[in-house]
């Protein structure tokens, strides 16, 4: 650490989701080295709009008031100003220095400041801008007996994720405080020891929630349309609600006026649209609520607090990127529990043939693209714009080849002899190919999900096992548009002796009663 020049400023970017005494111990030397004057410390909160998520579970406000309680604790005189999160950038410590400008006026220079940072990568970007740097626990003055470091905060934070009381001993009493009065603790353990969620908050980092919000809100009108009469009022919850399009629907419903509305989503980019519209004036009811959580990392609603659960389009994924059915059996037992008696739940997805297991032939066109010798195994190393490109100038036949080599389950099938479009599968394998084909787009984000794991017998057990009654208007159905055009035209289907079949079911609407008695 240079002592030449006394720094006015430490600036201390992180993400600073936790603080350690070794922390607070630090900072204070490093205010008394500089001598006379008041010496500011800069607190760069990085990742401020994140919460949530494995990387970032302990939300910005939060994290200001820790910081605002410990610099108080330590006697310290501190700023805090948040630095949204943006895309990897070789000019990340120039984007930190022009946020705080933008926020507090001050504008950092070498000559009066101290970067304070343990990361070698990040400390690195404000050397090349000429600033000076503090290792904090990466400080060879703060090593321990046999070299190692003082553990970092990231450190201390697993240490809680994992259950181990010990955290509270290197924590700041200030995070300590926060922590246990907020009741983030539970939540930070949630969020980090989730399954199904990934660091950013999202189930797949390949999707384009451009595309998929879209292609959502085109068909919100006929979901709503499909579920509206068994819509229950008083509080009705779109779990996994994307950007709100149903709710924009149930809010235009008179019948619906004296309802809450609560939508709950765990990608971040889909759960910040659905805040932006209720901020710009999107809805009616000014009972409209959206929650940023993931329903497997614990109970969302209370027990019998839920008067309708709707659910789009989910059920699907909690099977793919969970545990099969570990994962839904464990969200089904939550929807029954926070449903009032009487309460319905109702779902919408797509759903496996019946006896998915059967063998049958599978004729796929070969003259409506390329027909390269060998599918690819680079995919998942390439922009998604050229992903997009070679899947969709593929043959239907070639495409299945491809679908193969990226599917995370698996799809074994076997070429019929003297066809070259023709290939022998199981039915639910040549559905779950068929019916993701054309999703060039999202191509890599498709193949790590199954449609066609599970049929309505299956439904229906479950249900029954976990307490719901099945109301009659429950059942499967076919997707006629989807058949016409996008399957019938360059498919065919036909039983291993050669008799043709029909098309099966490729959905199911589910409408699940918990009885009133219970």
């Amino acid at each position: 650490m240079d002592d030449q020049q006394p720094p006015s400023y430490v600036l201390f970017p992180g993400r600073h989701h936790l603080l350690t005494r070794f922390q607070a111990d630090y900072l204070c030397r490093l205010a008394d080295r500089a001598g006379p004057g008041e010496v500011t410390v800069v607190w760069a909160v990085t990742s401020a709009n994140h919460e949530n998520t494995r990387r970032n579970p302990v939300p910005y406000h939060r994290r200001e008031a820790a910081i605002e309680r410990f610099s108080l604790l330590a006697g310290l005189r501190s700023v805090v100003v948040p630095v949204f999160d943006t895309a990897p950038t070789e000019r990340f410590a120039e984007v930190t220095l022009k946020s705080i400008a933008v926020a507090t006026g001050l504008e950092l220079t070498p000559a009066d400041t101290l970067v304070a940072c343990s990361t070698p990568g990040v400390a690195v970007l404000y050397e090349k801008l000429g600033f000076a740097i503090a290792g904090v626990e990466a400080d060879p003055e703060a090593a321990l007996p046999g070299g190692a470091g003082p553990e970092r905060p990231w450190d201390v934070l697993l240490r809680l994720a994992a259950g181990d009381g010990t955290w509270r001993e290197l924590a700041h009493p200030a995070t300590v405080d926060v922590l246990d009065r907020y009741r983030l603790v539970d939540v930070v353990r949630a969020v980090a020891n989730d399954p199904v969620v990934g660091d950013e908050g999202g189930l797949t980092a390949t999707r384009d929630y451009r595309t998929y919000v879209e292609a959502f809100a085109d068909g919100a009108a006929r979901k709503w349309e499909l579920v509206r009469r068994h819509v229950r009022p008083g509080r009705i919850v779109d779990i996994g609600c994307g950007a709100g399009a149903i709710l924009e629907l149930a809010d235009r419903d008179p019948a619906l006026r004296e309802s809450d509305l609560v939508g709950v989503e765990v990608a971040r980019h889909l759960y910040e649209e659905c805040v932006h519209k209720k901020a710009q004036g999107g809805f009616g009811n000014p009972n409209v609520y959206f929650y940023r959580r993931n329903v497997l990392g614990g109970a969302v609603f209370p027990p019998r607090s839920v008067d309708t659960t709707l659910t789009f389009a989910l059920t699907h994924e909690i099977w793919s990127y969970g545990e099969r059915w570990e994962s839904l059996r464990r969200f089904v037992q939550a929807i029954y529990d926070h449903t009032v008696p009487g309460g319905v739940w109702i779902n919408s997805d797509v759903c496996g043939p019946d006896n998915r297991d059967r063998r049958v032939v599978l004729r796929l066109d070969t003259t409506d693209g390329a027909n390269p010798p060998a599918p690819r195994t680079d995919l998942a190393g390439l922009p998604p714009g050229d992903v997009a490109r070679y899947v969709a100038g593929l043959s239907t036949r070639a495409r299945l080849d491809q679908f193969a080599v990226d599917y995370r389950f698996g799809l074994p099938f076997e070429p019929v002899e003297g066809d070259a479009g023709r290939v022998s599968l199981t039915l639910a394998d040549a559905m779950d190919y068929l019916t993701r084909k054309d999703y060039a787009d999202n191509w890599l984000s498709e193949a790590r999900e199954q449609f066609c794991g599970i049929e309505f017998a299956d439904w229906k057990a479950l249900l029954t096992d976990v307490g719901f009654e099945i109301d009659f208007a429950s059942g499967t159905f076919r997707n006629e548009w989807i058949v016409d055009n996008r399957i019938a035209p360059v498919a065919s289907l036909a039983r291993p002796d050669g008799q043709p079949l029909d098309w099966p079911v490729t959905h199911v609407l589910l409408v699940a009663r918990r009885p009133r008695n219970t």
